[in-house]
């Protein structure tokens, strides 16, 4: 199935977006039997970046169903054949040169009374954010930090801190308790944390994974990858909030959000599915020298380093 735009959108007000952005997938599976998967590997439409051109595609003539999950994103479902089975996503995304969160500083807690019904659920406990085993801890160390946004900044300070950034030691059974206790994870980790802990206080919070290039920040050297992070939801907006980092990024792409990992998986499979092969790419390019389904060309990559590009 081909699943292709070349249409931008555009906003009727949001930011100027200067910069753009290559990014995208290679998965290849291997499954014995027919096996229902559920992809969220596509950027969402967002007013805080711009899908110029698209592409999926997943192996030959495998159909596809899109529809919205119950925390708003855009995901894939299909049904992998016996054997081996190739997807692919290309994407040109323009981004602004802004750093997170750069349009709202000021910003506030919303008490739960008052917030609308649909965001409850994130102030809850879930299965990677076990907020409800972290509530002495929490009120230990943040309980004197004021309420909001400064409490949130507290809490990643000290994520970013305390927990060593480990490439490679991510599990699929341990939560933000575990971690903590563990005392290192990698950014999934960091985000869980992040979200469990700004829920002990009432605050939602929800986590999220995208696409992040190296825009105006020296490249960690670690293999290109999807991205976790969370969000808190603060005067009536969803800031973003990155513990592993901690420092405003530019050029975030949101790809998923929900509860914890489960919600945000880039594939989840409702049978024996084997990953046979796995590549991300997150790069600035410059606009109208590269084009969807062109090879990966990291000798056109325009970030990696502190100076900001804008071509």
């Amino acid at each position: 199935m081909l699943f292709e735009s070349e249409t931008p959108e555009t906003w009727a007000s949001g930011p100027e977006f200067e910069l753009q952005v290559r990014v995208g997938c290679h998965l290849v599976y291997e499954a014995i039997q027919p096996v229902p998967v559920v992809l969220g590997i596509r950027p969402q439409r967002e007013a805080w970046h711009r899908i110029d051109a698209e592409r999926m595609t997943v192996g030959e003539g495998v159909p596809v169903e899109t529809f919205t999950d119950v925390h708003g994103n855009a995901v894939d479902r299909v049904l992998l054949p016996a054997g081996t089975t190739e997807i692919h996503h290309d994407a040109l995304v323009s981004v602004p040169s802004e750093p997170d969160n750069t349009r709202l500083l000021q910003a506030i807690a919303t008490p739960p009374a008052l917030l609308p019904p649909e965001l409850l659920r994130y102030i809850l406990p879930s299965r990677y954010c076990d907020s409800d085993k972290l509530l002495n801890f929490a009120w230990e160390k943040f309980g004197a930090v004021p309420h909001g946004r400064e409490r949130v900044q507290a809490i990643c300070d000290w994520l970013h801190g305390n927990i060593e950034y480990r490439f490679g030691s991510g599990r699929p059974d341990l939560s933000a308790w575990d971690i903590i206790q563990r005392g290192y994870g990698v950014c999934r980790d960091f985000a869980h944390m992040g979200v469990a802990l700004c829920r002990t206080f009432n605050l939602p919070a929800r986590y999220l994974t995208g696409h992040l290039p190296d825009i105006g920040f020296v490249d960690p050297g670690s293999p290109m990858d999807f991205h976790a992070y969370f969000q808190v939801y603060l005067d009536g907006a969803w800031l973003t909030f990155d513990p592993r980092f901690n420092v405003p990024r530019i050029g975030r792409i949101k790809v998923a959000a929900g509860l914890d990992a489960v919600d945000t998986a880039f594939t989840t499979a409702y049978g024996a599915l084997h990953l046979r092969y796995f590549e991300v790419w997150a790069y600035q390019v410059i606009p109208s020298t590269v084009a969807i389904g062109d090879p990966i060309d990291l000798s056109k990559r325009l970030d990696g380093d502190e100076v900001i590009r804008k071509k």
